[in-house]
C-alpha cells in the first residue's frame, strides 16, 4: 500500500486567486465610495444600497483573499490535508454577509418608498454607466480565471461582480423612470433598490450551495470519477477496480482506491502495482495531490 505525501500542487492557483480577490477588493473599494457619496448628494438611494453592496463587496473580496492565502498554506503536523478548506469556508462566509445584506437593504428600501424625499440628480446615470461597464468586463475576467483554477472562491468573487452590474443596471433603470417620470415617479429608483435586493438574495442562494457542497465532501461531479477508474484498471496486473472515494480540498482532490489483483503473488509485488496505479492517476490529472490504493485479492482470479 502507498503512503501518502500529500503534496500540494496547487499553491500557484491559489496564490493566483488570491491576487484577484485582492484587485476586485480594490475596485469595489473605489466604486462604493463613489455610488455612496453620489447617491447622497444625487438624493438616489439605489445608488447608495447599491454603494453599500459594493463596500460589502469589499469585505466579502477581503475574507476570499485571507481564505486563498489560508488555503495555499503547505500540509503540517495539524493538517496533514493541507488547509484547503479554508477556500469553501471563505466562500460560505461571504454568501452569508451578501445574504444578509440583502435583507437589510431590502428593509430599508420599503421604508424609503413610504417616506417623501427628493428625486434622483442626472449625474448618478453617469456613474452607474461606469460602474455597469467595468464590473461585467471584471465579472468575466474573474470568472474565466475561478473556472480554470477551479476555485469556489474564486469564482463567487466573481458573482459578485456580475451581481454589482446588475443591481447597476437596476438602480439605472429605476433612476431613469423617477426622471423621465416626474414628480409622480420619485420613488421607482426605491422599487429598483427592491428588486436590486431580490437579485442580491438570489446570487448569495447560488454562491453558498457549492461552497457548503465542497465543505460537506460531497462527491465531485463531471468526468474526473471515470478518469480515475480508467487509469487504474489500465495499470498492468490490475483485474479490478472497486471502490473509488474522491474529495476536493481546496483546489486539490484526494483518491481513495481499492483494487484487485491476483491473490497469489506477493507484498513486494502487490506494492508495487499500488505505486504503479497511483503514478497513473496523478499522471492523468495534475489537480490529484494524492492518491491510496488499498489491495485486494480479485474475485475473478484465484
Amino acid at each position: 500500500m502507498t503512503l501518502p505525501t500529500h503534496p500540494h500542487a496547487s499553491a500557484n492557483n491559489l496564490q493566483t486567486g488570491a491576487r484577484v480577490a485582492l484587485f476586485g477588493m480594490l475596485v469595489n473599494l473605489i466604486f462604493a465610495t463613489a455610488k455612496i457619496l453620489g447617491g447622497l448628494f444625487g438624493h438616489a438611494y439605489v445608488l447608495i444600497a447599491d454603494g453599500i453592496e459594493s463596500a460589502l463587496d469589499v469585505g466579502g473580496s477581503f475574507v476570499i483573499w485571507g481564505g486563498l492565502k489560508l488555503a495555499a498554506r503547505p500540509p503540517d503536523e495539524t493538517h496533514p490535508y493541507g488547509h484547503g478548506k479554508a477556500e469553501p469556508i471563505a466562500a460560505a462566509v461571504v454568501a452569508f454577509g451578501v445574504l444578509a445584506a440583502a435583507a437589510g437593504l431590502a428593509i430599508q428600501s420599503v421604508r424609503e418608498i413610504l417616506t417623501p424625499h427628493y428625486g434622483p440628480a442626472p449625474f448618478t446615470l453617469g456613474i452607474l454607466i461606469v460602474v455597469i461597464v467595468v464590473k461585467e468586463i471584471l465579472f468575466r475576467y474573474v470568472n474565466r480565471i475561478g473556472r480554470r483554477v477551479e476555485s469556489t472562491a474564486v469564482q463567487t468573487d466573481a458573482w459578485h461582480h456580475r451581481s454589482d452590474a446588475l443591481t447597476s443596471a437596476a438602480a439605472f433603470i429605476g433612476i431613469s423612470v423617477a426622471l423621465i417620470g416626474g414628480r409622480g415617479w420619485k420613488s421607482a429608483d426605491d422599487w429598483a433598490a427592491l428588486f436590486a435586493c431580490a437579485v442580491i438574495a438570489a446570487n448569495g442562494i447560488r454562491l453558498l450551495r457549492p461552497a457548503l457542497f465542497e465543505i460537506m465532501d460531497t462527491a465531485p461531479r463531471g468526468p474526473i470519477v471515470d478518469s480515475v477508474r480508467n487509469a487504474a484498471a489500465a495499470v498492468p496486473g490490475v483485474f479490478e477496480v472497486e471502490k473509488c472515494l474522491i474529495r476536493k480540498m481546496g483546489l486539490d482532490f484526494y483518491v481513495d482506491l481499492h483494487v484487485g489483483v491476483n491473490g497469489s503473488i506477493s507484498v513486494h509485488e502487490g506494492h508495487e502495482i499500488a505505486h504503479h496505479v497511483k503514478t497513473a492517476i496523478r499522471q492523468g490529472d495534475s489537480r490529484i495531490a494524492d492518491v491510496l490504493v488499498h489491495i485486494e485479492p480479485a474475485k475473478a482470479v484465484t
